[in-house]
């Protein structure tokens, strides 16, 4: 794709520089979401059916992360993309586009069926992308248990 100057690879193993790039990302993707250390990443990293991506730049800073959660059900191998996020200082440089690309040829080459994700309607820029990319609505309701909190509230 032009313009696209960003490096994906699988996360294989979870350096000091690893941890301190989703220590950096993670807070521009959630405010809510925990710090992770080590051993937190290498647990995800290392859970069957994730496959954690990350992207670099040319200078071979990690400028992004997809996570691509891949399952077997009755009705076919599903996946669902999730926490993709891109460095505020590398937006626009199409690192959100390279992660999803390769993260769908993974689905793919693994005999998924579909791919889901989630993205607030607030987050204009990346649902444009998704759509770009292949991506539709789907006229569904996602509903959402909180587990520490009970049923979830309104």
């Amino acid at each position: 794709m032009p313009g696209v100057t960003a490096q994906v690879e699988l996360l294989s193993e979870v350096t000091d520089e690893v941890v301190e790039a989703f220590g950096r990302l993670l807070p521009q993707l959630s405010r809510s979401a925990r710090p992770l250390d080590r051993a937190a990443i290498a647990a995800i990293a290392d859970s069957p059916g994730n496959s954690v991506l990350v992207a670099r730049d040319a200078d071979g800073l990690i400028t992004g992360t997809l996570t691509l959660v891949m399952f077997r059900i009755p009705s076919g191998v599903r996946a669902i993309i999730e926490d993709v996020v891109t460095d505020d200082a590398a937006r626009g440089q199409g690192v959100a586009t390279a992660l999803t690309t390769e993260a769908i040829k993974i689905a793919q080459a693994a005999g998924v069926k579909t791919i889901d994700l989630t993205s607030r309607p607030s987050r204009v820029a990346a649902g444009r992308l998704y759509e770009k990319l292949g991506f539709g609505i789907r006229d569904t309701r996602v509903y959402r248990y909180l587990i520490e909190d009970g049923p979830a509230r309104a």
